[in-house]
């Protein structure tokens, strides 16, 4: 383990000792605690950017899917691509319900599957 070695050689020198830490608050949602639940339409791949704000803020997000899968089955695959990818990055949950709706999780919230 190089970097334990490099910090037990640098602790005569005190350089272990004056570094200074800043503790994250994990939690990046609303000042109220609260995680919101929110309903969106997917009608256009545009739509995903908003959606894609929408889970990172930490809300959980039902994505109405059928007005894009009826237009247009490329795009939509596209876009969900897309809201996997930003789930993912964010150690959320994606999961289809039904044919016509996808939710979506942000850190901390996961879809329970049987």
């Amino acid at each position: 383990m190089p970097i334990r070695g490099f910090l037990q050689r640098m602790k005569g020198n005190d350089i272990a000792e004056s570094v200074d830490y800043i503790e994250l608050d994990a939690k990046e949602h609303e000042e109220d605690g609260k995680i919101k639940i929110k309903v969106e339409t997917l009608s256009d791949f545009q739509d995903t950017e908003r959606i894609q704000n929408e889970i990172r803020a930490g809300h959980i997000v039902w994505v109405r899917i059928k007005p894009l899968k009826e237009k247009d089955m490329t795009e939509l695959k596209r876009a969900v691509d897309r809201l996997r990818k930003t789930c993912i990055a964010v150690n959320g949950d994606i999961a289809g319900i039904d044919e016509d709706f996808v939710v979506l999780t942000p850190s901390g919230v996961a879809v329970h599957r049987e």
